[in-house]
């Protein structure tokens, strides 16, 4: 087949898919309008449901256990509301699955139970579509528990037709096996709530998401940390390196930037007298998407004054086994088929030596050229403007990190990569620095800070020479925090987490897109 042959068969394929659409769009709405005519409003306003899918069935369940049930077998009368899932017609009779996002349940529809209209009604519902059903519990001949309506009402007509996949049931386990109606993973992303909608698993990610989340605060709480708000627009970007989004204030004619970390706020809070600080809040870097990297991200971040980088370790391998073993039920877990074992002590490496150990030389006694050419002979990208720092720190990322599966911390990194960390007690040209790593990728990353408002000069100002050489990611010099250190930082822990990332691990899912409800996306 030609070119033009193939081009033009698919031209004729999507046109054949949009009639196809607009043909079921157009019946959906001619049921609308049949509804309306009826004196039925298609879009309700109130519903008074007794009780979930899943209430419903516990309910008769417990019923079950202690005997309860009436003379004919029969649980409690209940209102239930779900959207219809599925839908099987027998004559007089019809029997739909009713999701309500939090469970399932089969309803029973009889002609002769409900009355003429109300049957007749029912042939304007569609998949999709929100009702609620009053009526018994019980079970069917084949002992599947059901809500036998005595009565419904219509909530919501849905005239789009939702993704909505092909459900088979193994006539030997019972189990349900759901063939995905909804199969392009872009697309999921881009109608989120059509993916959730079809997609029970999905939900349960997101429910696991706001556990882990309230677990870190339950954790922090009971060690007296105390949460706090700072600004997310920020008139100088810092805490971290990366290049921020840039944003104008058009009442006050000034340029912002989106934050890129909280650390400046939360250290100048320290400075203020609250000794044990923390924040959990979406930070913004304008850099690549991929799997593990999207521009709008969340970070916790906490800080707790007269600690340092060891006290952070112990409280963040506490923090991970209590938040692990409440979402897992164990300090273990799977991601993407290796099993990680959440268990302290965490395992400890140096970057320095780990890395000497892979290149057959000692990184800090190479120059930077030598550091760049090993660089680019493993083809590590975005090497432009890097200094020595970073060199390390990319060569580490290329030939060590990728082996650091069970959690590790690889702690003391060099001063250039650590503008905010106090120089090492022992160790000349390092910082008091770690980053823990879990599956290969960096989970957390902690300093004994830097309180030093004299040396902290100096580094801001070793990081604008490497930003006017071209490092777009070198943090500014921001003299408010100079002065907020000037007034005296008590020594200081300080931690920052990817709580996306460690989502990631919990939820056993292979790309940061799947645990943001709504990613980044390039424009349709």
């Amino acid at each position: 087949m030609s070119e033009d042959q193939n081009n033009a068969t698919g031209a004729e394929t999507e046109d054949s898919a949009a009639s196809e659409t607009s043909q079921v769009l157009e019946a959906r709405r001619e049921k609308l309008e049949g509804l309306r005519a009826r004196g039925i409003e298609p879009f309700g306003y109130h519903y008074d449901r007794t009780h979930t899918c899943a209430e419903a069935e516990r309910a008769f369940e417990d019923g079950e256990a202690a005997e309860t049930l009436d003379e004919d077998g029969y649980g409690p009368v209940v209102r239930i509301a779900g959207r219809v899932m599925s839908w099987r017609s027998h004559g007089k009779s019809a029997f739909a699955d009713l999701e309500d996002g939090l469970g399932r349940i089969q309803v029973y529809f009889r002609k002769n139970t409900l009355g003429e209209e109300p049957w007749e009604i029912l042939d304007l519902v569609d998949l999709g579509d929100w009702i609620g059903v009053e009526g018994k519990v019980g079970r069917t001949r084949m002992g599947q528990i059901t809500v036998f309506a005595s009565g419904w009402d219509f909530l919501s007509k849905g005239v789009r037709p939702l993704p909505i996949g092909k459900v088979e049931v193994d006539a030997e386990t019972g189990e349900r096996v759901v063939h995905s109606g909804f199969a392009d993973q872009e697309s999921r992303y881009r109608q989120r709530y059509a993916d959730l909608a079809v997609h029970p698993e999905v939900r349960e990610v997101f429910r696991t998401r706001s556990r882990v989340i309230q677990s870190i605060r339950t954790f922090l709480d009971e060690r007296d940390f105390l949460e706090v708000e700072t600004p997310a627009l920020q008139p100088l970007y810092g805490g971290a390196l990366a290049r921020p989004f840039v944003t104008h204030h058009n009442a006050l004619d000034m340029q912002l930037y989106l934050r890129i970390a909280d650390e400046l706020y939360l250290k100048r809070l320290i400075v203020g007298g609250f000794d044990r600080v923390y924040e959990i809040a979406k930070d913004f870097r304008n850099e690549g998407i991929d799997r593990f990297h999207n521009p709008e991200f969340t970070m916790l971040e906490f800080y707790q004054a007269f600690a340092d980088y060891e006290d952070m370790m112990t409280l963040i391998e506490a923090m991970l086994v209590e938040v692990t073993t409440a979402v897992t039920g164990g300090p273990s877990l799977t991601f993407q088929g290796r099993e990680i074992e959440v268990k302290a002590p965490f395992a400890r490496v140096s970057l320095v030596d780990s890395l000497a150990e892979a290149m057959g030389s000692d990184p800090m006694a190479m120059s930077e050229a030598e550091l760049r050419a090993r660089a680019e002979a493993l083809s590590i990208p975005e090497l432009g403007g890097a200094g020595k720092g970073k060199l390390l720190d990319k060569l580490f990322g290329e030939l060590v990190q990728p082996d650091l599966v069970q959690p590790t911390f690889v702690v003391d990194y060099p001063k250039e990569l650590s503008p905010l960390a106090k120089a090492h007690r022992e160790k000349e040209g390092l910082t008091e620095r770690f980053e823990l790593f879990m599956a290969g990728e960096e989970i957390a990353n902690a300093f004994s800070e830097l309180n030093d408002p004299f040396d902290q000069r100096a580094r801001f100002e070793d990081q604008q020479r490497l930003k006017d050489a071209g490092d777009e990611e070198a943090v500014q010099v921001d003299e408010d925090y100079i002065r907020a250190m000037e007034y005296g930082m008590p020594p200081t822990g300080g931690l920052g987490m990817g709580i996306d990332r460690l989502v990631m691990l919990l939820t056993d899912s292979p790309s940061i897109r799947d645990v943001i409800l709504f990613p980044t996306m390039r424009p349709e």
